[in-house]
């Protein structure tokens, strides 16, 4: 599926500046690239930069990443559920309730990467099932109808969303 395939009525608007950020791309290609840049930068990272935080009340360095995964395992689960036409109301989730319980403060960049790298591939592996008919499937999150297709630009996006933060405040 290509970016330029997905209707902005697969997603709600609040997504939009994460997809349309992306490019034209295609939905297999920004997973799997996505993966290999998130992976160079954490190889990056220095182990002390993760207890950092730019400003007072924001997310330290480790917090951010354990959102990015977080987020990248709900969005999974959902497009799962709508994907195997599952047509229950799905709930949000307050990623700022998440954060606290995340033990981001003990984790280690290599720790990071390995999980990291679980999640990403079972997202590939997930994604690489659905035929193009499942990626148009729809089901409600939030409130608001979303197509699987969606789900895969929202992970890719929000990711290089949080990775563009993460070059400009954290790694300054």
């Amino acid at each position: 599926m290509l970016l330029s395939e997905l209707p902005t009525s697969d997603y709600n608007p609040y997504y939009h500046t994460y997809i349309t950020a992306l490019g034209e791309v295609s939905l297999m290609d920004v997973l799997v690239n996505g993966e290999e840049e998130f992976l160079s930068l954490m190889e990056q990272i220095p182990e002390d930069r993760l207890s950092f935080f730019y400003a007072e009340g924001k997310w330290t360095l480790a917090e951010v990443l354990m959102h990015i995964l977080d987020a990248e395992r709900i969005f999974q689960y959902r497009a799962l559920r709508f994907a195997r036409n599952d047509k229950a109301d799905l709930p949000g989730f307050d990623q700022d309730l998440f954060v606290p319980y995340s033990n981001a403060g003990v984790r280690t960049i290599p720790d990071l990467m390995a999980e990291y790298k679980a999640v990403r591939d079972s997202t590939i592996t997930l994604f690489r099932s659905f035929d193009e008919d499942v990626l148009k499937r729809k089901g409600v999150a939030s409130g608001s109808p979303m197509s699987v297709g969606a789900m895969g630009f929202i992970i890719c996006g929000h990711q290089a969303h949080h990775l563009r933060i993460i070059k400009e405040r954290y790694l300054v």
